[in-house]
């Protein structure tokens, strides 16, 4: 990993990323951030009526998290009300409305962490599990692996009780003809908006134990079994309760090289800084590579930031103080 002195000194020769003033609650027992991905979102590209749809399934994943954790639930189980509310609604690249590859067909990954005890489990590849994040947590408390991939990760999923369906159930309108428009190299401003769209959601309970979790259909038109940094443990999903937890959105190649998830937390961890300091340095380090997209993070003690290169990203932020909301756009 880059000094914290390089970090800073990328961020100095880049603007800065957009960031949401952290919200740093004095005795929060729980907290929760989400996000449906990062992209071109501009407000004069999306109507009233879409922008009115976003924000209401915006808020019905962060209250689904926000009650498992009011009710005492663990930071775990709020990610994983979050993502699985995410990956069944079709305007997130995620589950049903997940973005296609080359090929016209699904390829859907995800991947899971545990603060306490830094277990986690990812998966990518998926055809046919209705929910890519239940089958992470599933490898996870299996134990003997972190990372399934592809049939592998298939056949894992025929020993469990986890539902499946056809791959063609994830396929909608939308994404098929994002896929031809893409293929033909006619992209549209929605197109850009969901190319490397995600959904993660990262958590801490009134125990005090961090928990995230990221899961998306990667990038259109991705081929050769490309694998992003959506279920790549410390590019695309950390948890420690040491330091933070993150789930990240955007190109992932970017995300991979600069170790995105795991930079923040050591960043955190080591240099003292809290999540929007050490996510927009971690943000400017993506730029200067030439990536762009966003990430929420979560400290030890509740605080939330969001940090993103991009014009918006979908995300929503609630705790036990009363915060509660949601936003699209950067301005």
């Amino acid at each position: 990993m880059k000094s914290p002195a390089r970090y800073l000194l990328a961020l100095a020769a880049l603007i800065l990323p957009a960031s949401v003033a952290a919200h740093d609650p004095v005795s929060a027992e729980w907290a929760v951030a989400i996000h449906g991905g990062a992209g071109t979102l501009e407000r004069s590209a999306m109507t009233p009526e879409r922008e009115a749809e976003y924000t209401a399934s915006l808020q019905a994943a962060l209250d689904a998290g926000a009650a498992v954790l009011r009710d005492g639930g663990t930071s775990e189980d709020a990610v994983i009300a979050v993502i699985t509310l995410l990956e069944d609604n079709p305007l997130f690249n995620a589950g049903r409305g997940a973005v296609l590859t080359w090929d016209g067909g699904i390829s859907l990954d995800a991947s899971l962490m545990l603060g306490e005890s830094r277990a986690a489990g990812a998966v990518a590849g998926l055809t046919t599990v209705r929910h890519p994040i239940l089958l992470a947590q599933a490898v996870m408390d299996d134990g003997r692996h972190v990372f399934l991939s592809g049939n592998g990760a298939e056949e894992f999923a025929d020993g469990t009780s986890l539902e499946r369906v056809e791959s063609d159930w994830f396929i909608t309108v939308p994404r098929a003809e994002a896929l031809e428009r893409y293929r033909s190299r006619e992209l549209t401003a929605l197109d850009d908006e969901h190319r490397f769209g995600t959904v993660g959601a990262v958590a801490r309970d009134v125990h005090g134990n961090l928990a995230a979790g990221t899961s998306t259909g990667g990038m259109t038109g991705k081929r050769w079994d490309r694998i992003g940094d959506a279920p790549v443990i410390g590019a695309g999903t950390y948890a420690d309760n040491r330091a933070c937890a993150v789930s990240a959105t955007g190109a992932g190649e970017y995300f991979i090289r600069a170790a995105v998830a795991n930079s923040i937390c050591r960043l955190m961890q080591l240099a003292g800084m809290g999540p929007r300091e050490a996510a927009d340095n971690v943000m400017a380090e993506v730029a200067e590579l030439g990536g762009d997209g966003g990430v929420i993070v979560i400290a030890p003690s509740g605080e939330t930031a969001f940090s993103f290169n991009t014009s918006g990203m979908y995300r929503g932020r609630a705790d036990s103080t009363g915060l509660n909301e949601v936003g699209i756009f950067a301005d």
